[in-house]
């Protein structure tokens, strides 16, 4: 008895042969090169010193180069098991997924009858290939000229031409093939309507199409017609062929991968070719339709990260993003997708002609990470411009990636967009960008016109209002220990938080990893990813400012203590700062141009952020610390040092 046919092709497809030598080997690091598949190892079926059995990945199969044994996964588990055929193939399928199907008295026949359709498909193709260079074909070959297809790429690739008529069933007859095995087949259809058969492929070049074994499972057409109803047409699925679980070019692609190629998918047959010739061979095309699952589990047996090299239109992104959304719950460590845009309006056939393959090389070493065009999608074109839209975005964006199955793929996924959002929301400061559009500098007065004459206006601006910035950084330092200290109490501020703009390099760091890790609940955790970004250094110094140690909820982390001291401190660095930008701007448009109501408004504007200091030295000076680190209020410490005065006259100081 036998199992259903394609049950063991299935189950090598999704079996890793590395993952089930290698219970039982240790593999050699400095042989083994496991991004291509070829491990090393002392054989496990005679005792050695030295690496000698090899497993190479990509084909599925082993050889000792010491004792000669080989096979494949079926055969390794037999061999080391000591088990049977039938109990091989049921340990694979459990560590596959795999259910083992019932014994099937008639699954040789189908067996049989497969070879039987890959024999009809290997006549229908020598007959296809004898009609291309005949009279009949002088048209189809013209064309293969014009797409610069060199008659050795023609024998390459096996492209034939079925002529009008049903010249094939004629030759199928003649060589004593049944017409229903040419219909079973799949290169002779028969009406529903009772009508005559007739030949599948009529007036088209053909491109035959086979497995990873080799067989011929099926053909595409290309028509000459121009009116055709359908410019390309892959035969009709049966028995032997489901497109759904075959790619072109697949088994010559595998090869290359196993010599080191990385990888491609182009969208046509005629695009695999042009690649292969300019030394892609790694290159192959789904048949017609959009990529399935199958097909990308059958390309990551070939290399853990394919290039989708899609046409740079409309279209071409529209089926890069349903990509995404289909390899989201597959991807695994290591195993995951790139994707090379093409320049609009052109296919990889169409960049190599026109630029040759150095072009085609450059846009592929181009190709983005799946996360960069999974961004893409999800913000070009968008207006950003109100709360409600940025969380909408951070709705997409987590609803793309929550069907992720492994959880630390999932989470580098999150850190990732969480630093693209960032980036796009990180607010840019105002006098930089006119300090770079205009590049006043003081000695140049008026932007180069001559020295500028102070107004009583411009001498009580915010020039004469004294620095704060210390007293910012301060504040700045305890609202990052604060955040660093209590994890997840920045969550209901990171409007605000994403538009402080920190003074200094190292604060602006501090804060770019508290909130990429806004959400992590585990103090212990966060400190470690803080670290990992910032640096150690960065924190200890902001650890160690006295501001920062005698900070409640730093000294004594506490959820609404926290809240509290993020609202108070946040509010007040947005006054002084919203103060200080509208006296920038003041200040820039007066030196453009005397205008006594500008010289109003600056004067009301820095009369407010005078008293905003004032605010500000009047909280400096309402605590101070004790000699073992409690903080008291001024009058406290004046209270307490009248009574030790009157104890002992001599305490005063």
């Amino acid at each position: 008895m036998s199992l259903p046919p394609g049950f063991l092709d299935e189950l090598r497809n999704r079996l890793s042969l590395t993952d089930v030598v290698g219970r039982k080997v240790m593999w050699d690091a400095r042989k083994s090169n496991a991004g291509k598949g070829d491990m090393w190892a002392p054989c496990p079926f005679h005792h050695e010193k030295t690496a000698s059995f090899h497993v190479n990945d990509k084909d599925g199969y082993y050889y000792c180069f010491g004792c000669h044994a080989k096979g494949d996964a079926i055969t390794f588990v037999r061999e080391t098991e000591n088990v049977g055929f039938m109990e091989a193939i049921e340990i694979l399928a459990r560590e596959a997924g795999m259910p083992v199907p019932e014994r099937d008295p008639q699954a040789q026949k189908q067996a049989d009858r497969r070879s039987e359709l890959a024999e009809v498909n290997e006549a229908a193709n020598r007959f296809f290939r004898l009609c291309l260079n005949q009279q009949g074909g002088a048209e189809a070959r013209a064309y293969l000229d014009r797409r610069g297809m060199r008659p050795a790429t023609r024998e390459r690739f096996e492209i034939g031409y079925a002529p009008s008529g049903n010249a094939l069933i004629r030759a199928l007859r003649d060589q004593g093939v049944s017409l229903d095995l040419a219909i079973e087949a799949g290169v002779v259809a028969k009406p529903d309507d009772g009508r005559d058969p007739y030949d599948f492929f009529r007036d088209r070049i053909t491109f035959p199409i086979r497995d990873a074994r080799g067989r011929l499972i099926s053909f595409g057409g290309r028509a000459m017609d121009p009116n055709a109803r359908a410019k390309y047409l892959n035969g009709p699925e049966r028995l032997l062929f489901d497109k759904g679980a075959a790619l072109y070019n697949h088994r010559e692609a595998r090869a290359a991968c196993g010599r080191g190629q990385v990888l491609v998918v182009a969208e046509g047959y005629m695009d695999v070719i042009a690649m292969a010739e300019a030394g892609f061979e790694a290159t192959v095309a789904p048949l017609g339709t959009a990529i399935t699952d199958r097909q990308l589990q059958l390309m990551w047996r070939m290399s853990p990260e394919p290039v989708i090299a899609l046409d740079g239109d409309t279209a071409g992104l529209r089926a890069a993003y349903r990509v995404i959304d289909l390899a989201m719950p597959l991807l695994q460590a290591g195993q995951s997708l790139r994707f090379a845009i093409m320049p609009e309006g052109q296919d990889p056939d169409d960049l190599i002609k026109a630029k040759g393959p150095e072009a085609m090389a450059e846009v592929l070493a181009a190709a983005v990470p799946m996360v960069t065009l999974l961004w893409r999608r999800e913000t070009e074109g968008k207006v950003l411009d109100s709360p409600e839209r940025r969380a909408a975005l951070d709705k997409a964006l987590r609803d793309a990636i929550r069907p992720i199955a492994d959880p630390s793929i999932k989470r580098h996924y999150g850190e990732i967009l969480k630093e693209m959002r960032y980036e796009l929301f990180r607010p840019q400061r105002g006098g930089q960008a006119r300090a770079e559009r205009r590049a006043w500098t003081p000695q140049r007065g008026r932007f180069g016109r001559g020295p500028a004459v102070p107004t009583e206006g411009l001498k009580a601006s915010a020039l004469v209002a004294g620095d704060e910035s210390h007293a910012d950084l301060m504040r700045e330092a305890v609202v990052l220990a604060t955040l660093l200290r209590n994890p997840g109490a920045g969550l209901k501020f990171m409007t605000q938080l994403e538009a402080l703009h920190p003074q200094g390099e190292e604060h602006a760091t501090l804060l770019h990893a508290l909130l990429l890790h806004a959400e992590e609940e585990d103090a212990a955790a966060l400190r470690e990813n803080v670290i990992a970004i910032a640096g150690l250094e960065a924190l200890d110094r902001l650890l160690a400012h006295p501001h920062v140690q005698i900070a409640p909820p730093v000294r004594r982390p506490d959820p609404e203590i926290a809240e509290m001291c993020l609202a108070e401190e946040l509010a007040k660095l947005k006054a002084r700062r919203g103060y200080g930008a509208e006296l920038d701007e003041g200040v820039a448009a007066l030196l453009e141009a005397e205008d006594e109501k500008l010289t109003w408004r600056l004067r009301q504007a820095a009369e407010a952020r005078n008293r905003a200091t004032k605010a500000e030295a009047e909280d400096r000076t309402e605590f101070d610390i004790a000699e073992n680190g409690l903080e008291l209020s001024r009058s406290e410490r004046e209270a307490f040092r009248a009574l030790l005065s009157r104890i002992d006259p001599q305490s005063r100081s």
